[in-house]
């Protein structure tokens, strides 16, 4: 008994220094991968505020000697910022709208409901889901070019929705599972119908699953390269990733130029999960009191 009141002690200081070494470790390795994380936008940023001089340089400089924004003037003037600007903010906010709009209906229908096919239905979504992007993108412009839907902001909205859409019903369908059927069933009986019930009790109740799955689209259609380069012909009708390429040209690669424009395509991003950021965690707060 004395034996093992005597190693006690020593186990219960062996297992904290355990501990706190594992701390110490794990500390490390969230540093070391913040650091690895964080650099690519240190050096995009600080290049954007580089002169020419400066960043064709062969021995990397880690901070400007001399800041300038000459590279935000070339990037803003000299090009069509604000025109790609407005075409990207226009197609993917109405793409979000539709996408996000079209999952509700269609997750109220496949969940709330019972009627044959619906498991189909579900499967069907999911393959599609699967597909890589690439696969569709040349039928997508064969249908598209027999419509006259090609160089036209509404071809390229309906391109987006048909990307984000299955992703956007199968993220939000688990928000659907998981409101009780009971609560519908009463509030039937308290005679509200079915627009009612979608309006005023469904919609607050998914309403995290709304604003994560819009923040899935945004980061989607936001982004997209390919879609856009592809469907659009007019430079004034290209969105702000096609303009971001417009850098690298046969001659050369303005660097400097390049990285202004980065962060000029990375500020509405920001911006944007700043805006949604109080609200998405007040809605899964709310989500999960409920």
């Amino acid at each position: 008994m004395r034996s093992q009141s005597h190693a006690s002690p020593a186990a219960e200081v062996k297992a904290k220094r355990r501990i706190h070494w594992d701390r110490v470790r794990s500390g490390v390795a969230a540093v070391v991968f913040c650091v690895i994380w964080f650099f690519p936008v240190y050096w995009m940023t600080i290049t954007a505020f580089k002169p020419r001089n400066e960043v064709m340089t062969a021995t990397p400089i880690f901070l400007p000697t001399h800041w300038s924004l000459q590279n935000f003037r070339t990037a803003i003037f000299q090009t069509q910022f604000l025109v790609n600007l407005m075409n990207s903010v226009v197609v993917t906010f109405v793409s979000i709208i539709v996408s996000v709009l079209l999952a509700f209906l269609a997750c109220a229908a496949l969940t709330l409901y019972r009627f044959k096919g619906r498991r189909s239905i579900m499967v069907t979504i999911l393959a599609i889901q699967m597909l890589p992007g690439t696969a569709l993108l040349i039928p997508q412009f064969i249908v598209f070019n027999q419509f006259g839907l090609l160089n036209n902001y509404a071809g390229l909205i309906l391109a987006y929705i048909a990307a984000v859409l299955p992703f956007s019903i199968w993220n939000m369908r688990g928000f659907f599972l998981a409101i009780p059927v009971d609560i519908f069933e009463s509030a039937r009986v308290e005679g509200a119908n079915e627009w009612q019930i979608l309006r005023l009790i469904t919609f607050p109740l998914v309403a995290p699953g709304i604003i994560s799955t819009s923040v899935f689209a945004f980061i989607a259609a936001w982004n997209d390269y390919l879609t856009a380069f592809t469907f659009m012909k007019d430079q004034s009708k290209y969105t702000l990733p096609v303009w971001l390429a417009s850098f690298s040209t046969p001659t050369g690669t303005d660097f400097g130029g390049q990285m202004a424009a980065s962060v000029l395509f990375s500020l509405p991003v920001v911006i944007f999960f700043m805006i949604i950021q109080g609200n998405m965690v007040k809605g899964i707060t709310e989500g999960a009191i409920k």
